[in-house]
């Protein structure tokens, strides 16, 4: 890529792959094994509007009026956080870029960074397991770790490994005919990012039909490499 990488700049994953790919969980696990810091658009935004910077305020006003958040905003508000001091060691961006638009804005900001796209990790997933896997997911409402009616139940019922809250919560357009629709739209928008990152030689594949321990065991060999 055209961006140039020193030596303590910090590392920038990216995770691609459609909705029930399990980007969140290995994110989360990652973020634990790496001390690397897990950055969602959806998570930026809040913050952002929370602590009221000048792109948080610009992003409140625009979805106060019911639109969507411009790319511009977006990276404005990455570019504030990609400089707190948390981020030293490295970021994972999940769900961010989603077009290749993005992914160009993306390379333009790290240039001013010094820093570069250590490796976009593609999850790869089959269409027609998505409507299961999908249908079955829950998240803890008070730590957020995710959990699913038959590939990753809590060990006690209704009860969250992780903070023992028992606030758990399911999308509600996590069904059949909306996770289609989500499949679609990944293929139409995101999906031309694997030939993007392909492109830029830091494309890595990860076959994400798997258990989750051997999925985080090959997500582990990469970022390792990527990030030594």
């Amino acid at each position: 890529m055209d961006s140039v990488m020193t030596k303590t700049a910090a590392p920038v994953l990216i995770l691609l792959g459609p909705p029930g790919a399990g980007k969140g969980t290995q994110a989360r696990m990652l973020e634990e094994k790496y001390a690397l810091i897990q950055l969602s658009t959806g998570d930026l935004l809040r913050a952002a509007v929370a602590t009221g910077t000048e792109a948080g305020q610009r992003a409140k006003a625009v979805m106060e009026a019911g639109d969507l958040v411009s790319d511009e905003i977006v990276i404005a508000i990455l570019h504030d956080r990609l400089r707190e001091p948390d981020c030293a060691k490295g970021v994972i961006l999940d769900g961010f870029p989603r077009t290749t638009v993005q992914a160009e804005a993306l390379d333009a900001l790290l240039q001013t960074t010094g820093q570069q796209i250590n490796a976009a990790i593609s999850l790869e997933v089959e269409d027609a397991a998505m409507v299961d896997r999908i249908s079955g997911r829950f998240t803890c409402g008070g730590c957020g770790e995710g959990y699913h009616d038959r590939f990753k139940p809590t060990a006690k019922p209704n009860t969250c490994d992780k903070c023992g809250s028992t606030e758990m919560k399911r999308r509600s357009d996590d069904n059949a005919e909306t996770v289609e629709l989500r499949l679609q739209a990944y293929h139409d928008q995101t999906a031309p990012l694997i030939t993007y990152y392909e492109n830029a030689g830091a494309l890595n594949r990860i076959d994400a039909m798997g258990p989750i321990g051997k999925i985080a065991s090959d997500l582990s060999a990469v970022v390792s490499k990527a990030t030594a």
